[in-house]
């Protein structure tokens, strides 16, 4: 029995090869996702925009960890899809000697390496208690403060994003 059991329980643990199989696919999908969003900032301005926001990505980890089998897998797949979204987004910038700054290097890492804490907590935000209600809302808020903080404005698309995510974390 797990000490947070009284929130969410783990669903029947994966065998390690499956286990390993499908952080593997979540992290080959943020390889991916990191070249196809630094493509579309170079050729696009609306969805490299759209890409450039926090509430994408989110959105995006939040789906990984309330979807994972165990708060600890949700975990392991954010970490691994953040870290690989990253590696190959600056890989391509390299390669297309695109222009960014050190310091959204830096925040987007800083991003990454707090995505495990992250996953792990929302995790049990599909759990059947009051404090998942509250990791629930807290995600919203964050999404939304987030893009007040960095971008100094809640978007059409930060509120979209922020709707579906309460959609996804509150429905049972």
């Amino acid at each position: 029995m797990g000490l947070f059991d009284h929130i969410r329980k783990s669903g029947k643990p994966l065998p390690l090869s499956k286990a390993i199989i499908h952080t593997a696919i979540i992290t080959c999908f943020g390889l991916i996702t990191g070249a196809l969003i630094k493509l579309l900032d170079i050729y696009t301005t609306n969805l490299g925009n759209i890409f450039s926001q926090v509430s994408v990505w989110i959105f995006i980890c939040t789906l990984i960890s309330v979807y994972s089998n165990s708060a600890l897998r949700a975990a392991v797949n954010v970490f691994g899809f953040c870290m690989g979204m990253l590696l190959t987004y600056y890989i391509t910038a390299e390669m297309t000697a695109s222009v960014y700054s050190l310091t959204f290097v830096y925040g987007w890492t800083i991003f990454a390496l707090f995505s495990p804490l992250m996953g792990f907590c929302v995790w049990y935000a599909k759990g059947k208690s009051w404090i998942s209600k509250i990791i629930s809302i807290g995600v919203i808020i964050v999404m939304l403060a987030a893009s007040i903080v960095l971008f100094d404005k809640i978007r059409i698309s930060d509120i979209l994003f922020a709707i579906i995510t309460g959609f996804i974390l509150f429905k049972k």
